[in-house]
């Protein structure tokens, strides 16, 4: 006897291979439509926060001092640093740099002492 005629016998692994395919194409389709909205995320966020003070939230202002790009909000007097940007000016031919840079933002006006 053969089982070509039964019907439900012979089908049923070839009705589950066509299930796995489905089943694996659904799962790419999802995983690519997961990084296409996280892409789509990260470039809202980057938009929303790029150069915006995390303190404040108000606009940042790239300022080049002594071959440092040192990003600055004068709204808050915040001043950050990218990586490895406090490395170079922790070098002994800059180590003067830091102290500059933080009394070049000290406000304008003191109280005496």
């Amino acid at each position: 006897m053969s089982d070509r005629g039964t019907p439900g016998k012979g089908s049923s692994s070839e009705e589950e291979y066509f299930v796995r395919e489905d089943a694996e194409k659904k799962r790419k389709l999802a995983l690519q439509a997961k990084k296409e909205k996280e892409s789509t995320e990260l470039k809202r966020l980057k938009e929303l926060h790029w150069m915006h003070c995390p303190k404040c939230g108000l606009p940042m202002h790239e300022v080049k001092y002594r071959g440092v790009d040192v990003d600055v909000c004068f709204s808050c007097n915040g001043i950050f640093l990218d990586q490895g940007e406090l490395e170079h000016l922790d070098k002994p031919e800059s180590r003067g740099v830091m102290t500059s840079i933080l009394n070049w933002f000290k406000p304008e006006t003191k109280n005496p002492v």
